[in-house]
């Protein structure tokens, strides 16, 4: 993993980004960082226009998105149109939204709907790449529904996450194999046990993770993008963001 390829996934700070003002304030700190490129999503509303000029300022590249769950399955022309205009060719359906993951049918029409806009995207020269939470380690007629994605499509690839295949009962490691050629994509999040023996998001490197394993196998299966993520932060969080960043290049970068 070279330090180019790590990336900071803009939800992290999506209270800091609700205006204009707010997103070229946030990104100039995150470039202050290290980092040199962003996966865009939970913020506010900006021209996609706008939104390159202050990208393009700051010396950041777009590399992923993440887009509206609805939006990805029934409008992804839309998806496609979005995409050009930030010059970025990886986006990921975020969250099964109004998805039944109990149910073999509702999980079936997903799938179908996942790889038929994923169709659309790879004509276009875009991949549509799937985000896991822990829901999606559930089984489902004896396989889990995250095996049963991509067993059942060809227009999708995955981003995994790393909290959450934890989280769910799978392990990392195996799952950065088993896409090997499908894994352009991902979410560096750390997993640490409060002492209220809670699960709990932290900064890389502070939690149990064994990232020195992780990564080796993302790369080995060609990773393109390790984005770091922390859907709850202790304090400001482009704090956190820039102590997950010291780690990984202080101890992973090769």
């Amino acid at each position: 993993m070279k330090t180019t390829q790590i990336a900071a996934q803009l939800y992290t700070c999506r209270d800091l980004l609700k205006t204009p003002a707010d997103i070229a304030k946030t990104l100039h700190r995150i470039r202050e960082v290290g980092y040199t490129a962003v996966q865009i999503s939970g913020m506010g509303p900006i021209p996609e226009e706008e939104l390159n000029t202050i990208l393009d300022g700051e010396g950041l590249v777009c590399c992923a998105t993440h887009e509206a769950s609805d939006g990805i399955l029934n409008s992804p022309e839309k998806v496609v149109e979005r995409l050009q205009k930030l010059r970025c060719k990886y986006t990921a359906y975020p969250y099964p939204a109004n998805v039944d993951l109990g149910s073999e049918a509702s999980v079936d029409e997903m799938i179908s709907k996942l790889d038929a806009a994923g169709a659309v995207l790879a004509a276009a020269g875009q991949v549509l790449c799937y985000h896991n939470h822990n829901h999606e380690f559930r089984k489902l007629g004896g396989k889990t529904v995250f095996e049963r994605i991509f067993a059942n499509t060809t227009h999708v690839q995955g981003e995994p996450d790393t909290y959450w295949v934890h989280f769910g009962g799978g392990d990392n490691v195996e799952w950065c194999e088993r896409l090997a050629g499908r894994l352009p994509l991902l979410h560096l999040k750390d997993y640490m046990t409060t002492d209220e023996n809670k699960p709990n998001y932290c900064e890389i490197g502070a939690g149990n993770l064994n990232f020195a394993k992780i990564i080796p196998a993302a790369e080995k299966s060609g990773c393109e993008w390790f984005i770091v993520e922390q859907d709850v932060c202790p304090g400001d969080p482009v704090d956190s963001l820039a102590q997950s960043f010291r780690y990984l290049t202080e101890n992973l970068v090769s």
